[in-house]
């Protein structure tokens, strides 16, 4: 669609508050035109809600969202099979139902541009050596790939080099580690990592004597995808990131927030600890009743995004607990909504990705 062209071309989070609310809305309204219109699902789905589509709705909080947990049961679809690129599929969960997110050449090329308009607000726009917290997936499928994969894929796209810290045991292999230490302990490098990962191999495992150098202050470490089965050994982002900076040195960490089943809805972490919506992407909090909560007001997080064309993932109700804090001129990024995440529902299935 012209209108995200447009969008993409400027700075991830340009657009001031005001601005930013009445375009988001034009565009989200004809994003659920075109999945009424394309999508025979989407439309039986919203006849169900009683729900009747309107030229335009008047305000965010009236466009209908769908509840996560459906992608799990449906194949939502507002393109032919045949124009299907990739399949994203959601991690493992107790019922091990996965939810299959359908996208074609058009998503995935906007989703890579917007993860890079995003990133480079951190990074510049150089690439880096990186070490990914994992061991690499020999036989990952192009066309289908998991939680896992697609993050470590898209993240890739900023890397000039790549090393896996895990060998395929699952142990961390100080050959390929200190080789890569060597090469480029005096210059800025990537960390990247789920955080139970990081938290088990960096925090937990990792043996400093075994380490060509124990200073790792020149990384960027970029971590997400929640604690999942490690939920027991959760631990405060404050604590995480002050074990790190211990053991480590590692004092620039930023935890991401997203799903697999909303494209263009990634979320970085301020230095104050915020998570931060772009232009992209926006976010609403509702309560038990699923009506809007007020600002500062813990809930469930309702999140938006201005990409999925391919299927009707546009607005999504999450399993996810949150609060908005304020609508701010962030130092690190720019303008944007920013906001918390507190967990998860107690009775929603374990599901990436970046709940901390």
């Amino acid at each position: 669609m012209q209108f995200l062209n447009n969008l993409i071309n400027q700075n991830a989070f340009s657009l001031e508050p005001n601005l930013k609310s009445k375009l988001f809305l034009k565009y989200i309204n004809l994003l659920t035109a075109h999945h009424y219109k394309k999508s025979h699902l989407y439309k039986d789905y919203l006849s169900g809600i009683n729900y009747k589509l309107k030229k335009k709705n008047r305000n965010l909080d009236e466009i209908p969202f769908l509840p996560v947990r459906l992608f799990k049961d449906f194949d939502f679809l507002s393109i032919k099979k045949k124009e299907i690129f990739k399949t994203l599929l959601s991690s493992g969960t107790s019922s091990n139902k996965l939810s299959k997110i359908y996208i074609d050449k058009n998503n995935a090329f906007n989703q890579m541009k917007v993860l890079q308009k995003i990133f480079y607000n951190l990074i510049g726009n150089s690439r880096l050596p990186m070490l990914v917290i994992d061991k690499e997936n020999t036989k990952m499928d192009r066309k289908s790939f998991n939680a896992s994969a697609a993050a470590i894929s898209g993240f890739s796209i900023f890397a000039n080099k790549i090393v896996y810290l895990l060998n395929q045991e699952n142990k961390i292999d100080y050959n390929k580690l200190n080789n890569f230490l060597k090469q480029n302990i005096n210059e800025k490098f990537l960390i990247f990592g789920f955080t139970s990962n990081i938290y088990l191999n960096l925090i937990k495992k990792i043996n400093p004597a075994k380490l060509y150098s124990k200073d790792f202050s020149n990384a960027l470490l970029v971590h997400g995808g929640g604690w999942k089965k490690m939920e027991d050994q959760k631990i405060h982002r404050k604590q995480f990131n002050l074990l790190l900076k211990k053991k480590l040195s590692i004092e620039n960490v930023r935890n991401y927030y997203g799903l697999v089943e909303q494209i263009g809805s990634i979320f970085f972490e301020c230095s104050c600890g915020y998570f931060i919506a772009s232009n992209y992407s926006d976010i609403i909090i509702r309560d038990e009743n699923l009506e809007i909560s007020k600002k500062g007001k813990v809930g469930l997080v309702q999140l938006l995004s201005l990409l999925p064309s391919s299927y009707p993932g546009h607005s999504i109700l999450t399993d996810d607990i949150g609060e908005i804090v304020d609508d701010y001129k962030c130092n690190c990024f720019g303008h944007g909504k920013r906001f918390l995440i507190h967990g998860r529902l107690k009775d929603a299935e374990l599901r990436g990705c970046s709940n901390i």
